[in-house]
């Protein structure tokens, strides 16, 4: 069953999530930074035991995978994990929308409608 949130339920659940968006971030960024010493290795290494580069990549990919599962099964949704930009479903006026945060902002301060995305963003008032 579909969750929705409140605000007030959305932003106490804000709480727990963002260090995990923060984390999710700097894995990423930590992933695209050993690309240049990573992804040669990945190739050589297909059928011959890989490497510590390698090894600490796997390590990283299973951290990432492991805090996107957590965030998933509060019943929020991923829409962009380059950007830490999140959906919270929710109701408004009867009807399905989503609440909208994205890392770097202060709290949860827009929704949209479900099939307006991110350029759809309009104040919560």
């Amino acid at each position: 069953m579909k969750r929705f949130f409140t605000l007030q339920e959305a932003r106490a659940a804000l709480q727990t999530i963002r260090p995990w968006v923060a984390e999710i971030l700097d894995i990423r960024r930590s992933i695209l930074e050993s690309r240049p010493e990573v992804w040669p290795v990945i190739e050589k290494s297909m059928g011959n035991g890989g490497s510590q580069a390698a090894s600490r990549l796997v390590v990283g990919f299973e951290r990432l995978e492991a805090l996107v599962e957590r965030i998933r099964e509060l019943g929020v949704l991923i829409k962009d994990v380059n950007t830490g930009l999140l959906d919270f479903p929710s109701l408004r006026d009867g009807r399905q929308v989503y609440l909208c945060w994205r890392y770097g902002e202060d709290d949860i301060r827009y929704w949209h409608d479900v099939d307006a995305g991110f350029a759809g963003r309009q104040p919560i008032q």
